[in-house]
Formats: structure tokens, C-alpha cells, sequence
């Protein structure tokens, strides 16, 4: 890879599904990565203080820094992709919300993923912008106990999800920073949703100030690098020469086991340092 100063992360909800979740960060740091992110591991979003014990000891016991952590998304197999911008719900994001930053000083995670949530067909999107600015908002103040960061994320698939190009992403953040006064909200820029989508990957660098977290996948496949036709090398290159300096999370589905999938990046790009 030509990066030099970005480090690489394992997104152990999409990666060594083969094993156990609380035996995932583990396997990443005996694949050689000193980083792990997660979607939400549980299936409530107030699960009981055991699950989340732990998954803080998994994390911990395997010397792996846990750089990202999604808020509770609803039935994402069911198609949920948020809660943030969905009436009726907010109580419920908002108490997964403290579970969310008590994780994050546990283990010093600092950025956290907030799926802005589909348009329902029996609501006013404008509605729905409003309850995510509030969300976001009160998402944003709890984290920032912590010195944490909000992401918001750019999604692609068939689901009404509202945010798919960056610019749909960087008009919330604007929002959030102009009208609320919110500064710790930051861009998650996913490079193969934004591909999918149809945006421009080069016109992402021009966001660079306001990327918190970037994760890749190749198109078509949401496979690893090099198996579709995504110039991540280019683009990953690009980011850095704009200044951004964070992880980047593999977020892919192996197209094999997962170990062989990570021959794209030697293992001394795998570490931290």
C-alpha cells in the first residue's frame, strides 16, 4: 500500500464470522492488526451488564484497541439501517446511547457510528430530519464526556436510507455544527458505499477536514481489495495526502476464509505503528 500514516482496523461484524463474536478480536490481532471495530454486538440496545463485560473483555484480553462501535440500529437483518431519524424511537436510542459511551470509557473507543435510519412511508421526512437533529444533538453531548465523536454514514442497498453521497452526509454535519453548535460529529467515509451510489470518490477528498473514519470495501462484491474495481489504492492515497490521518476499517465480506482474504495487505502494514 502507498499509506504510510494510516492504520488499519478489522471490522470483526463482517470479518471472522466463522468464530464465536467475543473470539473475533483475538483472531484480528493474531492476523497481525492492533484494531477492531464492531456494528452493535447485541441484540438489545440495553443488553444485560454480563454481555457487555464481556464483550469489553474480549476486547481487552486480546490487546486490541476498539476504534469504532455502531449505536443499536434496529433489525438490520430485517432492514433497519438507524434509529437516529425515527419517531417514536428516540427514547430507545437515547438509552442505547449511554450504553454506547460507558463501552467507550471502558475501552477507549472514541468514535461511534449513529445509521441515520430509513424514511418511513407513513411520515414527513422533515419530521424525520428533525428527530435526527435532536438525536444527533444528545448522541453528541453524552460522547462528548468522553472526548468522543459522532459519525454519520453514507449508505447504499435498496432501502429508502436518505444519506447516499457525501454531500447528503456533510448537510447534516453542517446542521448539526451551524444550528446546534454540535462540533464532535464527524464523516464516516465509506468508499464503497459512496462507489455504489454512484458518487465520486475523487470529489470525497475534498471533505477530507471532515472525515472522522473511513472504511473500505471493493465494487461490485463488497469484497476485499482487488477483487473488484475500485482504485482504493489511489483513493486511500489521496485521503492521506489531504491530511486525514485515522483508521481505516476493513469492511468487506472475505470472498474465502478470512485470513487468506487479508493477503492484499502485508502483515506489516497490519500493526498500528
Amino acid at each position: 500500500m502507498p499509506t504510510h500514516h494510516l492504520r488499519f482496523d478489522v471490522n470483526c461484524s463482517i470479518l471472522f464470522t466463522e468464530l464465536p463474536l467475543l473470539e473475533r478480536p483475538a483472531a484480528a490481532k493474531a492476523a497481525g492488526f492492533d484494531g477492531v471495530e464492531f456494528w452493535w454486538p447485541f441484540a438489545e440496545p440495553v443488553p444485560a451488564a454480563a454481555e457487555v463485560d464481556a464483550f469489553v473483555a474480549a476486547i481487552r484480553d486480546a490487546g486490541v484497541q476498539l476504534v469504532g462501535l455502531n449505536f443499536f440500529a434496529g433489525d438490520m437483518p430485517g432492514g433497519d439501517r438507524g434509529l437516529v431519524s425515527w419517531p417514536g424511537r428516540s427514547a430507545e436510542f437515547r438509552e442505547n446511547v449511554a450504553v454506547v459511551a460507558a463501552i467507550g470509557a471502558a475501552t477507549g473507543c472514541r468514535s461511534f457510528n449513529a445509521l441515520y435510519g430509513n424514511r418511513l412511508p407513513d411520515v414527513d421526512p422533515t419530521e424525520q430530519d428533525e428527530v435526527a437533529v435532536e438525536n444527533l444533538t444528545a448522541a453528541a453531548a453524552t460522547v462528548a464526556r468522553i472526548g468522543g465523536t459522532v459519525l454519520v454514514e453514507a449508505v447504499s442497498g435498496p432501502q429508502p436510507y436518505p444519506l447516499r453521497t457525501a454531500a447528503d452526509v456533510v448537510a447534516v454535519l453542517d446542521v448539526l455544527r451551524t444550528e446546534r453548535g454540535v462540533e464532535n460529529v464527524a464523516f464516516l467515509a465509506d468508499l464503497y458505499h459512496l462507489t455504489v451510489n454512484g458518487d465520486d470518490l475523487a470529489t470525497v477528498v475534498d471533505h477530507a477536514d471532515q472525515i472522522g473514519h473511513v472504511q473500505i470495501a471493493d465494487a461490485p462484491g463488497r469484497h476485499e481489495p482487488g477483487t473488484g474495481g475500485i482504485d482504493l489504492d489511489g483513493h486511500l492515497a489521496r485521503l492521506e495526502t489531504a491530511g486525514y490521518r485515522g483508521w481505516v476499517g476493513l469492511e468487506y465480506v472475505p470472498s474465502g476464509p478470512t485470513e487468506e482474504s487479508f493477503a492484499w495487505l502485508p502483515r506489516e502494514r497490519r500493526r498500528a505503528d
